[in-house]
């Protein structure tokens, strides 16, 4: 890499800004209808593949989405293959299953109701058809299996199910000829018989068509969600990240004060390895807000901070990683510094790169870019709420400075996204000499808040750090002169990992686009 401003290797010409096309929605709203608080989607996450998304909801529910348009169309591979063009065909995706994976909960020690909102959810590899899903609440991980199941039914009944009364019992049986008054429960009046109990006699010489009942395996098949292990009791704080390791066998998860190390097998027992708690709580200036481990490096992973620090971990140097490998941050300009800069610089998201070369973290103003072998500050820095700094005083007032939006990165890592206010989304170019910042809307017409002429790159003033700054809007108003609806935002968005598609909730709806 040929310093800071090189984010991507840079192909062959300059990739065009992408033009995006709505593709589908889930859960769409009609006019006036009142959205229900727990059905408010709280977590977004596609899978390695990009064939199934799944989302939770603060109702707890985990809803699995499968895409369609990849299975086979009557076209076999080698055909396909011996197609001279490719096929132009957007990613679509169809409801498969739901589950309630948490419900809500009172701990009666600290006198807490432990909500049943899923924090995050990740996916884990497949095994035998089968989806593996690992999704938290605020206090517990549940590992999850999802798997067809065919239907097993029961054939060979003595006793037509039709003549049924009250409580399944048969009324009379249908083969005599001579029939006897029956009983409600099925006994006969008739006390000539043999009575082996209260309820059941049986006639003299025996019945000639008694047999068995049989179970047998159908041809239907049934999706069924099954817990497989519960990994509860290791955080004292709310949990704010998982993320499971390239090794296939271990995973994070982390609260404010401690990220703690899990073997998947094993759920009662965990490791902690990172522990920010002072011996006085009155000293704790710094928490913990997001954590994820390398996408290739299984000893690796990156935490963040409410300082707006990230810090590289190696888990090969100590038991206990108190001490970093190496830290990301930004040092702030002289005298710019106010009663809000430590909250907007609390860092709520980050997010590796496909290749673990880069970490894309997002604060409250802004997306940044990071090298991890570049540690003196970021590569990019891509302005998102700097219109909002005006307002910082009423945003404070009304909770929404601690907002935490989520950010991510495209499978190729040319380009960024993240969310914002009033239902939108941005999607920044990072490769060399790009100027796209592209402002989109969670609505069937995502582009109607498009900004036509995104703001150059400027030179930050540092010649060590090189920023790229881009996407400042006009201050207080979004490209079409209106005001900000703050209480309609779009914290959560997932990119396909493999094309350019971007999944993101509005409220209870899920919106899906692609370019």
């Amino acid at each position: 890499m040929n310093g800071g401003d090189e984010v991507v290797a840079a192909s062959t010409g300059s990739p065009q800004p992408l033009d995006w096309k709505f593709s589908q929605v889930f859960g769409e709203r009609t006019a006036g209808e009142e959205v229900q608080e727990v059905d408010i989607i709280s977590a977004i996450e596609f899978d390695k593949t990009g064939d199934h998304l799944a989302t939770g909801d603060r109702g707890g529910r985990v809803v699995l989405f499968e895409r369609t348009d990849t299975k086979d169309h009557g076209v076999s591979r080698r055909d396909l293959e011996r197609m001279d063009y490719p096929i132009s065909r957007h990613p679509e995706f169809r409801y498969k299953t739901e589950f309630q994976s948490h419900e809500p909960e009172f701990d009666y020690l600290k006198s807490l109701e432990i909500e049943e909102k899923i924090n995050k959810i990740r996916w884990w590899q497949t095994a035998n058809g089968a989806l593996f899903v690992l999704s938290t609440n605020d206090k517990t991980i549940k590992f999850w299996k999802v798997q067809e199941k065919k239907v097993k039914k029961i054939s060979d009944m003595n006793l037509d199910p039709s003549k049924a009364v009250g409580n399944g019992s048969i009324a009379c049986s249908s083969n005599s000829s001579n029939p006897k008054p029956c009983l409600a429960n099925g006994c006969s009046p008739d006390r000539s018989y043999n009575y082996l109990g209260n309820d059941f006699s049986f006639p003299p010489g025996g019945l000639s068509s008694l047999h068995l009942p049989v179970v047998v395996t159908s041809q239907e098949t049934n999706l069924v969600a099954r817990c497989r292990r519960v990994y509860a009791h290791a955080h004292d704080y709310h949990i704010n990240s998982i993320s499971n390791n390239s090794d296939g066998e271990t995973f994070i998860s982390a609260d404010d004060l401690r990220i703690n190390l899990w073997n998947l097998e094993i759920s009662n027992q965990s490791f902690n390895i990172v522990d920010v708690k002072p011996a006085n709580m009155e000293d704790l200036t710094e928490v913990i807000t997001s954590a994820e481990f390398h996408p290739t490096h299984c000893n690796m992973l990156a935490y963040s901070s409410s300082k707006g620090s990230i810090r590289l971990i190696d888990l090969r140097q100590s038991a206990l990683c108190d001490s970093h490998a190496k830290l990301f941050e930004e040092l702030e300009a002289p005298g710019s510094r106010s009663f809000f800069t430590e909250i907007i610089a609390s860092i709520s998201d980050i997010k590796f790169a496909k290749d673990g070369r880069y970490i894309l973290s997002r604060d409250y103003m802004t997306l940044k870019l990071w090298d991890i072998n570049m540690d003196s500050g970021p590569v990019a820095t891509f302005q998102v709420h700097e219109y909002l700094r005006p307002k910082l005083c009423d945003l404070y007032e009304n909770d929404s400075i601690f907002d935490k939006f989520e950010c991510c990165l495209s499978g190729d890592g040319l380009r960024v996204a993240t969310g914002s206010y009033s239902n939108l989304f941005r999607v920044f170019g990072c490769y060399p000499g790009s100027t796209e910042a592209t402002t989109l809307e969670a609505s069937k017409n995502p582009m109607r808040r498009q900004v036509q002429t995104p703001s150059r790159p400027s030179r930050s003033l540092s010649s060590i750090t090189r920023v790229v700054r881009r996407g400042a809007e006009t201050p207080g108003v979004d490209a079409n002169g209106n005001s900000f609806d703050f209480t309609t935002k779009l914290l959560h968005l997932a990119w396909h990992p493999t094309e350019h598609s971007i999944a993101c909730a509005a409220a209870n709806s899920l919106y899906m686009y692609y370019a």
